[in-house]
């Protein structure tokens, strides 16, 4: 108990005390909502597009000031320009809140350069979960219509350097926990078993679009169901 002092018409009485109850601290979240949550947008396309699954988040619980969302220019090189400039804004997400590692959750081809942060950059170290949704993690024949001229795209070609170096050995190595959530009615991922990585939670959703994964609640939920897997 505290006690909370009231002065009531103080020339006429003397101090009056009264006891009030003290007010319960509010419950912090389990542990895995203390770590922040980076989504990161797939081709042509805006950190925009993550409202609708961040709403749920918050709506379940989660602290919004551990949501974030980063934005890229998509033509970009995956490996040797968005890579590095990722794993800085994660250091600074890490500064900002003050906790120890982050959980990525990637939609298409951030799926590539949040994997390749993860596998050849500080990411084994500093990421706890990374999930792929619709991720051309063993490339996708549509992005050959504009490799020519995109190099984002040329990095989700089959075969490509990017996608051979990801895929080398271990597709999942160190201590991170991988998923990754693909959808039998992706009209952008060819074959949509690109997306699966061995040694990793391979989910499938219902039958959904490619854009339409960002939007589901049932592909939200089941996010929320992997982070908060430790």
């Amino acid at each position: 108990m505290r006690r909370l002092t009231v002065p009531v018409l103080s020339a006429l009485l003397s101090v009056v005390v009264a006891s009030v109850p003290a007010t319960a601290a509010p419950q912090r979240s389990p542990a895995a909502n203390d770590r922040p949550v980076i989504f990161v947008h797939g081709r042509n396309a805006g950190r925009g597009v993550w409202g609708d699954m961040i709403s749920r988040f918050t709506a379940a619980g989660r602290p919004a000031d551990r949501l974030f969302a980063w934005d890229y220019d998509t033509t970009q090189s995956a490996n040797e320009t968005l890579a590095p400039r990722f794993q800085a804004y994660v250091d600074e997400v890490l500064r900002r809140t003050g906790a120890a590692q982050v959980d990525i959750v990637a939609h298409s081809l951030g799926s590539l350069t949040t994997r390749w942060y993860v596998r050849f950059g500080a990411g084994a170290t500093k990421v706890h979960h990374w999930v792929s949704l619709a991720g051309p993690n063993h490339g996708t024949q549509l992005a050959w219509l504009c490799a020519l001229y995109d190099q984002g795209c040329r990095d989700m070609t089959p075969g490509s350097y990017v996608v051979k170096r990801l895929n080398d050995g271990d597709e999942t190595p160190g201590t991170v926990r991988y998923t990754t959530v693909r959808s039998p009615c992706d009209e952008q991922i060819a074959p949509v078993a690109s997306t699966a990585l061995t040694g990793a939670d391979n989910v499938e959703a219902p039958c959904l679009k490619h854009n339409e994964l960002l939007t589901d609640e049932t592909v939200a939920t089941e996010v929320r169901k992997a982070l908060d897997t430790d």
